[in-house]
């Protein structure tokens, strides 16, 4: 996959979220998140789950429920031993392993309890302060979204 992009950058309200893709451990997951963000699925799509302490999720297209997914087929799991730390990017998914399709979430504290039940895409190498400052609820009452999301 030498045309993998490195970065997926999610434009917020308040500034621009860097997430290094990490392919070396979930390579479709990677491609996945990268060709949804760049057909423009995650323009204005809300984080409809921020759990303080725990995790803000996103990328259900815009529904801002947590039921929706993309119209592409969901994916084998891709886990792996890296930790669910602090920045870390994970796919949410249903009780069924492969089961991942669109949403995702990122992680704002030691979540280890996750390790190898969750596919780790990426990590937030810049920008943090800004998932740290999303409304919290579930979903929240009036939700941040993500402006605009692209890969490079």
């Amino acid at each position: 996959m030498a045309d993998t992009p490195e970065t997926l950058t999610l434009t917020l309200d308040g500034g621009d979220v860097t997430i290094k893709f990490r392919p070396d451990l979930a390579p479709k997951h990677v491609e996945r998140i990268a060709e949804l963000a760049n057909e423009g699925f995650y323009d204005g799509v809300p984080f409809h789950r921020v759990i303080p302490g725990f995790m803000a999720q996103g990328g259900d297209g815009g529904r801002g429920d947590g039921t929706g997914g993309s119209t592409k087929p969901n994916l084998k799991a891709e886990f792996s031993a890296e930790p669910h730390v602090r920045g870390v990017c994970s796919m949410a998914r249903t009780n069924q392993p492969d089961t991942a399709n669109s949403q995702f979430f990122i992680v704002f504290d030691d979540a280890r309890f996750l390790d190898k039940q969750y596919t780790v895409w990426g990590e937030v190498t810049d920008g943090m302060d800004l998932i740290d400052a999303l409304p919290k609820g579930e979903p929240p009452r009036a939700p941040g979204k993500i402006v605009k999301a692209r890969a490079a």
